[in-house]
């Protein structure tokens, strides 16, 4: 892509800026990094964090709540997030409802291997993870890139998958995804500067988050090296399940807000049409992650939805 069509289309989703900020940096100034924000990492009351170590390898991180005999909920978290990502989720659960969410390998607090960053191994971890707890099937709820691991599980292993929710979601990597990897993400060196992931992370609201829980969200993307921010969008650009999304048969909800400028209605629309049994529901004045802007809706929609009743 051309640098011009790249800043488009980065301007766009509102990350050009965050761009400036990285590039400058790592030509530049040599001045050293800012630290990353001191946040308090205790989860709420009702969750809990352990880890795990999977079949494939890898000692992954995970925060529950509810009880051990409840529904299973899987949450899959996007780039560079962690199951932080889902707690203002998991605080909100229904009673009977077992959530987890899963760090995914390189991220967090998660192992972060050398390498194998690519979509089949975070299914893989996904069967893993499931099956190192025992449960048969879940419902399956994922974020941004986690969606795409989400669908992917349905279509590779769909006798894991009971539902699935696709939130932020496509059925391939857009333009802006491409124009952030060449101008901002191929360049990164470590320390990742925190003024860039700062902007990244906020670029993709629209509504306002509060300042500890964007502080939170922005120490657990600084956690990651450069180079797991590189393998984890490298794999993701390689994603393309047009065409695919008929073989997914199970209930599926797709939560969009109407401001996200990652992934257009367009996408939205070819998933629900793709996917037989799909329900697309749109918040408006929502950005890239509406169970980060509006936590009570999505946990409202999502309950009904687990029960089978209609969502708004």
């Amino acid at each position: 892509m051309q640098t011009k069509n790249a800043a488009t289309a980065l301007a766009g989703v509102g990350l050009l800026a965050a761009v400036g900020l990285g590039v400058a940096g790592l030509r530049g100034d040599r001045s050293p990094p800012p630290e990353p924000p001191q946040v308090a990492l205790a989860a709420g009351e009702d969750v809990r964090i352990g880890s795990i170590q999977l079949a494939t390898g890898v000692r992954l991180q995970y925060a529950e709540a509810g009880p051990a005999d409840g529904e299973p909920v899987l949450f899959l978290h996007g780039y560079t997030d962690s199951w932080f990502s889902y707690s203002q989720v998991l605080d909100r659960l229904p009673a009977g409802v077992r959530g987890l969410a899963l760090t995914q390998r390189g991220h967090g607090d998660s192992e972060r291997p050398e390498c194998c960053y690519g979509l089949d191994d975070f299914v893989a971890d996904a069967v893993a993870f499931l099956d190192a707890l025992g449960i048969r099937r879940a419902t399956i709820v994922g974020h941004s890139a986690g969606s795409f691991t989400a669908q992917a599980l349905a279509l590779q292993h769909p006798e894991r998958v009971s539902r699935l929710v696709l939130v932020g979601s496509g059925t391939h990597a857009t333009e802006v995804l491409h124009g952030f990897y060449e101008e901002a993400v191929q360049p990164l060196a470590d320390p990742v500067p925190v003024e860039f992931i700062r902007e990244f992370q906020a670029s993709t609201a629209v509504q306002p988050l509060a300042p500890e829980f964007l502080d939170r969200i922005v120490a657990e993307s600084a956690k990651l090296p450069a180079r797991v921010w590189r393998d984890v969008l490298a794999g993701l650009l390689a994603v393309d399940v047009r065409g695919e999304q008929h073989r997914i048969r199970v209930p599926t909800l797709i939560v969009w807000g109407d401001r996200d400028a990652i992934f257009p209605r367009a996408a939205q629309q070819a998933l629900a049409a793709g996917i037989p049994d799909a329900k697309l529901i749109v918040y408006q004045e929502t950005g890239h992650a509406p169970h980060w802007e509006r936590p009570d809706r999505f946990v409202r929609d999502l309950a009904q939805f687990l029960q089978g009743g209609a969502t708004r």
